[in-house]
């Protein structure tokens, strides 16, 4: 869910020299039509944000390095859940998730009260649905290099 601490925890990942990739980045993402005319965000009507297969794809069959970590959500990102190793929920409490949004710089999504009343929905309705797939769910309330070191116990056990 936005807000949960995902780019933060790829960053650190990356400063500690894994190959890290923020798929919720314009790169790898874009808005698309919504397959029911909603979007996370009141901003792009009828849109919704979703990774751009072909490249994700592509990222996933390049064999450059033994671990990669993917970080990401979106409503396509289930047609690529049997290609991952591992798949790790980040959650937060609400309050935690709302503040977050309300403090970060690197992305305007969740400036708009709007969007955050979508990423709560969201947390009610799609986190149960990932929590049910995911391997290892980890509170990112927590400090970063606790949710980092969590995640890197997974792959490295």
């Amino acid at each position: 869910m936005s807000g949960v601490g995902k780019s933060t925890v790829i960053s650190h990942l990356e400063a500690q020299g894994y190959k890290a990739i923020d798929v919720d980045d314009p790169v790898w993402s874009e808005w698309a039509d919504s397959a029911d005319g909603e979007g996370p965000s009141p901003l792009q009507p009828g849109k919704d944000w979703v990774w751009r297969e072909d490249r994700v794809q592509s990222l996933l069959a390049t064999e450059d390095v033994d671990v990669l970590f993917v970080s990401g959500c979106a409503s396509n990102q289930g047609r690529f859940h049997k290609q991952f190793d591992y798949i790790v929920l980040l959650s937060a409490p609400a309050a935690v998730m709302v503040e977050r949004l309300a403090d970060r710089e690197s992305n305007l999504y969740g400036k708009h009260p709007e969007e955050v009343a979508r990423s709560l929905h969201f947390k009610e309705t799609v986190e149960p649905r990932l929590r049910s797939i995911a391997h290892l769910e980890v509170d990112a309330s927590a400090p970063v290099d606790e949710v980092v070191a969590a995640v890197l116990r997974l792959v490295h056990t």
